[in-house]
């Protein structure tokens, strides 16, 4: 008898101890980039030039799904229950398909699959998406480089790489993310503007 009623009084600690553990469990927090949605395309009138999107590459880190903030320009820190809900690297990649199809310069924008049936082919790299904590106030850095070539040649066209940082008005997760929007918004718009110049260009060259 004194057995059993051992047996039961362990037991129902030990249910005590794993209620009270699932108590203080924490679950993690998942966010998303979020950038203005891209305007209708105009009608289209010259464009017809074909660009497939090659999906962005990033550094490793940068892919492992938590938010990266960074101590020190050496150090790189992951915010263990603060997660992205999309890889980064297909989020800009979608991001810049839209925003390229909005643009009016491409009659047809799509993902690269391998086929060569796109005249144009557009190549990047997030090289950094973080909250940076040092050097006074806390800011995030967005950079992103792209290249774009000719898929019958392998001629590059046009290349570039820019570089933003945002401020962040409050010391949370959710500000950070809402700052790394809109700094990836500024980035984007750089990175993406004189494209329409330099594919004109190239079209006019192929037409002389």
């Amino acid at each position: 008898m004194k057995r059993i009623l051992a047996r039961i009084v362990l037991a129902l600690s030990t249910l005590v101890i794993l209620s009270g553990c699932a108590g203080k469990m924490r679950y993690p927090s998942y966010y998303t980039l979020n950038l203005p949605v891209p305007p209708d395309p105009p009608p289209p009138q010259n464009a017809k030039a074909t660009v497939a999107i090659r999906e962005f590459s990033a550094p490793a880190y940068l892919r492992r799904g938590e938010i990266v903030f960074k101590a020190s320009p050496e150090s790189v820190g992951f915010y263990a229950y603060h997660r992205w809900a999309i890889d980064p690297c297909e989020f800009v990649t979608d991001s810049v398909m839209n925003r390229l199809g909005a643009s009016g310069i491409f009659s047809h924008v799509k993902r690269y699959d391998g086929r060569p049936d796109a005249e144009y082919l557009l190549s990047g790299r997030l090289e950094k998406l973080e909250e940076i904590d040092y050097e006074g106030a806390v800011k995030v850095e967005v950079a992103i480089s792209a290249q774009m070539t000719k898929l019958d040649t392998g001629a590059v066209v046009w290349s570039k790489a820019v570089s933003e940082i945002g401020g962040v008005d409050k010391r949370d997760v959710p500000a950070v993310v809402s700052a790394m929007s809109n700094t990836m918004d500024r980035a984007m718009q750089e990175l993406l503007t004189p494209l329409s110049v330099e594919v004109t260009c190239s079209a006019a060259l192929k037409r002389n």
